[in-house]
């Protein structure tokens, strides 16, 4: 009965049906596939996420394009590879590569989807984190965003009094460059003296935003990037009481960051239901990457961290919320891209793709409601460069070649072995190669890289002659 109902839906036309549907993307930084209570955590609480996700669609088996958040973030708003723009490293806004990079971007002759669905009518806005350059031309009141409210650099710190004081201090010194994890918030490019801790303040302006949206007559765009639970590990005193009994130092601060991302949730939850908009509201949820095992996150059951190609670097928790098209108690158990966000919002908000536009995701929505596989006829694809060497992975169905850590290519049956501890690559030699060789031709495509987080990346990939396609690509190597 289940899955009539949704090929009932999957067929139904969402343009000229009522109104386009609001989109609010929330995203975390640095999350743990295994830190949501609805994937399996014991010891962190997430009940407004929990009850999203249990009134909705889970999805078990989500990637997003890249290890690391800048380049992560690069295929969310382009719907690209980031590698495809030459974006495989995070944007330098700090020490001696800024002088060279700082200025960079993705080019704007690349829409993002922000501006996509702003085209189509919607009103826009974009909280938190930005990591996608700083330049007047790269700024997101440029790039289709009608209102935002953040940071534009790649972290930040978590208490006002403290980042003024150090912000202050360097300037003092006349500092060339100031370590953007203290630089002012800002509000549609002019600094604000906040007062709140950092993720308090996003759930808050996230909160006006839907209250601004709901005395207009479009459909709103909402992208809320959080900075937590990203380092610095720095907690409230409230929501660290809540995890006392966790004895790990990083791991309860972590917990109570994450805590503090499901208040802020809730809030941005309420008031969309409270302004009457939350039945025809799609409201996604992810992380930008695997969390980072080596600062309080967890992973499980997959292998890897943030920054690799193992399960756990790139495959996140997920989960979507619709009441008018999702129902409740909801699994998708196949592979879906955060690639996929574009093509797919596009479909929803009846917005026309741009001219010439290319997209490495699909649009996934039929494929979502109907239970079947959107990825049925292509490869899920990720690759990290690293010092030398690159780590890759390819997947297809249930199956996936990983190349990591400049170990022997493996392969894995991820329907049986989401650990990845059973290497069957002697089992299937020819499907191996064949995953190996889709990786090759997709990487050889790619351009070289326009910036490095630093200058010594910079050097080490000249000197070694980056990125070694034959190298990587060696099946046995």
């Amino acid at each position: 009965m289940l899955r009539l109902f949704l090929a009932i839906l999957a067929m139904a036309p969402l343009v000229g049906e009522g109104a386009p549907p609001n989109i609010v993307l929330i995203l975390c930084d640095d999350l743990g596939y295994s830190d949501v209570g609805f994937n399996g955590a014991d010891d962190i609480r997430t009940p407004a996420l929990d009850r999203l996700a249990a009134d909705g669609a889970i999805c078990t088996d989500a990637y997003v394009p890249h290890p690391f958040c800048g380049p992560s973030r690069v295929g969310i708003m382009t719907g690209r590879y980031p590698h495809a723009l030459g974006a495989p490293f995070n944007l330098p806004r700090t020490g001696e590569a800024a002088d060279d990079y700082g200025p960079l971007g993705v080019e704007p002759s690349e829409t993002f989807i922000s501006k996509m669905l702003q085209n189509a009518g919607y009103f826009t806005g974009a909280i938190g984190k930005w990591h996608l350059g700083d330049e007047p031309q790269q700024h997101p009141n440029k790039r289709g965003f009608n209102e935002y409210f953040g940071f534009l650099g790649g972290g930040h710190k978590y208490f006002p009094t403290e980042y003024k004081r150090l912000y202050k201090r360097a300037k003092e010194s006349g500092a060339k460059h100031i370590w953007d994890y203290l630089t002012p918030l800002e509000h549609n490019g002019k600094e604000i003296d906040e007062q709140e801790y950092l993720t308090d303040a996003l759930s808050r302006e996230a909160v006006r935003f839907v209250q601004k949206a709901a005395t207009k007559e479009e459909p709103f765009f909402l992208y809320v990037a959080y900075n937590a639970p990203h380092v610095p590990l720095e907690a409230k005193e409230e929501d660290l009481a809540q995890f006392g009994e966790i004895e790990d130092d990083d791991r309860r601060r972590y917990a109570a960051m994450v805590y503090a991302v499901d208040r802020g949730v809730e809030q941005i939850t309420e008031a969309i239901e409270d302004t009457g908009q939350l039945s025809n509201t799609l409201i996604v949820f992810l992380s930008d990457n695997g969390g980072n095992v080596y600062h309080g996150a967890t992973n499980r059951p997959l292998r890897g961290s943030k920054g690799d190609t193992h399960e756990g670097g790139f495959r996140v928790p997920m989960f979507m919320h619709w009441p008018d098209r999702i129902p409740g108690g909801t699994r998708f158990t196949h592979p879906i891209s955060a690639l996929d966000f574009y093509p797919t919002f596009a479909r929803l908000a009846g917005a026309e793709l741009p001219a010439g536009k290319m997209l490495d995701g699909v649009d996934a929505w039929e494929g979502f409601v109907n239970g079947s596989d959107p990825h049925a006829n292509n490869t899920i694809f990720a690759m990290r460069h690293r010092n030398g060497f690159s780590d890759v992975a390819a997947r297809r169905g249930k199956w996936k070649a990983c190349k990591a850590y400049n170990e022997p290519w493996r392969l894995h049956d991820l329907s049986q072995d989401r650990a990845e501890e059973v290497d069957l690559s002697a089992n299937h030699p020819k499907l191996l190669n064949a995953l190996v060789l889709e990786a090759e031709q997709w990487s050889r495509d790619h351009p070289q890289p326009r910036w490095f987080h630093d200058l010594a990346t910079r050097e080490d990939w000249e000197q070694r002659e980056m990125p070694n396609h034959e190298s990587t690509f060696s099946v046995g190597n």
